[in-house]
């Protein structure tokens, strides 16, 4: 294994010539100097309906938004916490 990684566009492209432009995946796997395998996986990942693509775009896009409010809400809780003891001693 080569450990080379493709950008998202590149197996978009790769798809395309089989699914698209009717290619088969033999012809655009070796002429792209890919493995069937990996081909297939792609085909697999990006052939998904445009509106399932969309909406897990989405649903990322929400999860890293409250992440964001999450990490927000932990600090103000800290803070409050931390000011809300006491310090001992007279």
């Amino acid at each position: 294994m080569s450990g080379i990684r493709f950008t998202d566009e590149f197996k978009r492209d790769a798809v395309a010539q089989v699914v698209d432009r009717g290619y088969s995946v033999a012809e655009v796997s070796e002429r792209l100097e890919i493995s069937t395998k990996s081909l297939y996986t792609w085909k697999a990942q990006f052939s998904q309906p445009r509106k399932q693509i969309i909406e897990t775009t989405e649903q990322a896009v929400e999860i890293r938004r409250l992440k964001k409010e999450l990490a927000r809400v932990s600090e103000e809780r800290d803070i409050l916490k931390k000011a809300t003891v006491a310090p001992t001693g007279s």
